[in-house]
């Protein structure tokens, strides 16, 4: 009797172990979240000091004002429109203009705009039709603007800054009103500055990463101070640095005569450059392009 309990009690135990394993075969396992892709400039700041990340100290000047297409995928092509405007292109033909305004414009509908706050020479109210992607440096509905886009072989993404207010009263509609923009392309990063009012925080060089390339605005009264604006291209530690929002010679040349103390000074003659990083130099450089 004991030998027919201990094997009915075997076979009960056999029994709720097959349910069991297959009740969990039937069970779908629980989905994996993608990883996302690194940060590749988050990763670079984040490289020992002694990595070396240029090869060349060459600048390839591009021939004629506005080319288009025959880049090779680590190329990209950056035009000075005007003010705050540059026109950026990826190898895949991906347009994009930044500070995207009403007066100065691309000879061409691009696929990405950025805009900012400050002034009507920052953003546009009658953006073209035919854009695919508008990124507005501020929120209308209040607080910060984010922005991560990726498109075709181009990502875009933003750090909220603050601006000063210009009407008059307690306005509050100048904090978070421009954006330092990030483009990722050719295995490059680059970064718009916007209407920057204030040098960066620990936090705000922790966010932008380790820029390749630095536009500027170089006025020093509208924006920030020139001796404010040094400091902050000596703490981005870009190669590159490309003047912009300059107005007129003297307020370019007021900009130089700081930036000579600390960077290498050269100006082109064309308004268009092939960026890559088999030419960004050795040490941090200002390259100015015709504008203003």
């Amino acid at each position: 009797m004991a030998c027919s309990r201990t094997f009915r009690s075997l076979m009960a135990a056999t029994f709720f172990m097959l349910a069991a394993s297959a009740a969990a075969a039937q069970t779908p396992a629980p989905a994996t979240r993608p990883t996302p892709a690194p940060d590749r400039c988050l990763a670079l700041s984040q490289a020992p000091a002694s990595e070396p990340r240029v090869m060349k100290a060459a600048v390839r000047l591009a021939q004629s004002t506005f080319a288009t297409g025959n880049l090779q995928p680590a190329e990209a092509r950056l035009t000075y429109i005007g003010h705050s405007t540059f026109l950026i292109e990826s190898a895949k033909g991906v347009t994009i203009a930044t500070d995207y305004n009403d007066i100065f414009r691309a000879p061409l509908t691009p696929d990405v705009v950025t805009m900012n706050l400050a002034h009507e020479t920052h953003h546009s109210y009658v953006p073209q039709p035919g854009i695919k992607h508008i990124l507005r440096g501020w929120n209308p509905a209040g607080g910060a603007a984010i922005h991560d886009l990726s498109h075709e072989d181009v990502r875009v993404r933003n750090i909220p800054t603050n601006i000063r207010s210009w009407a008059s009263g307690d306005d509050s509609s100048g904090r978070f009103g421009n954006s330092i923009f990030i483009f990722e392309l050719a295995g490059l990063c680059v970064a718009h500055l916007g209407h920057l009012h204030h040098t960066l925080t620990v936090q705000h060089l922790a966010q932008i990463g380790q820029m390749d390339v630095v536009l500027v605005p170089v006025d020093g009264s509208y924006t920030l101070d020139v001796p404010g604006m040094i400091e902050v291209l000596k703490a981005l530690k870009a190669p590159l640095i490309v003047p912009m929002h300059y107005f007129s010679r003297f307020t370019l040349e007021r900009f130089l005569a700081e930036a000579r103390n600390e960077f290498e000074v050269i100006e082109s003659p064309v308004p268009t450059t092939i960026l890559s990083r088999a030419n960004l130099p050795g040490r941090q450089r200002v390259l100015v392009l015709p504008g203003g």
